[in-house]
């Protein structure tokens, strides 16, 4: 347990039975009355943010997190297939858990995952990733509009919007906290 005192960004406390991460926090000590802290928190599995303020000295359930690099071998019908990269161990994760995440993960890739004891809770993958595209429609010669852009199909399945001259079979670099193209990626 641990109180309003040890409240720093980053850490994850245990609420309602659900896990939340502390984004911001502000002290506050009004000329009358009691002092308490302001956050904004963050919940682990959802990625809802809250504002909840909490009494001076009041208890917090505080939660330790472990956070694993691992590899993402392949998908199952059930989740996901991930390998420990230091003891070899491999761990299912249900899709629910991968999210959005599964249409950008490439077999191979690494990956960060946060455990609870020994239940997955979330991944986070690289923020840039560089993807081959494996259909594109031509792009027109000549044709120079600005921010005019077509889809073009990934690797991993995901559609992507890139401007008129990227051709299939290119290198990309995409964002994949937007979903987004960046630049071609330097082979």
């Amino acid at each position: 347990m641990a109180t309003t005192a040890d409240i720093r960004n980053g850490l994850v406390i245990q609420m309602d039975n659900q896990l939340f991460a502390i984004v911001e926090f502000l002290h506050v000590k009004p000329g009358k009355g009691g002092a308490f802290v302001r956050t904004k928190i963050k919940n682990v599995i959802t990625g809802r943010v809250l504002d909840k303020t909490f009494r001076s000295g009041e208890k917090l359930n505080v939660v330790k997190l472990e956070d694993r690099k691992m590899q993402y071998l392949y998908a199952e019908d059930d989740g996901f297939v991930f390998m420990d990269e230091e003891t070899f161990d491999q761990i299912t994760i249900d899709s629910h858990v991968v999210g959005d995440m599964a249409k950008f993960m490439k077999e191979g890739e690494n990956v960060r995952i946060m455990l609870h004891g020994e239940k997955p809770i979330s991944i986070e993958l690289p923020n840039f990733i560089s993807f081959r595209i494996v259909e594109c429609e031509p792009g027109v010669k000549g044709d120079t509009v600005s921010n005019v852009t077509k889809p073009a199909t990934l690797e991993t399945g995901a559609v992507v919007q890139v401007p008129l001259f990227i051709e299939q079979d290119e290198i990309i670099k995409v964002d994949i906290r937007k979903g987004e193209y960046l630049e071609r990626a330097k082979e």
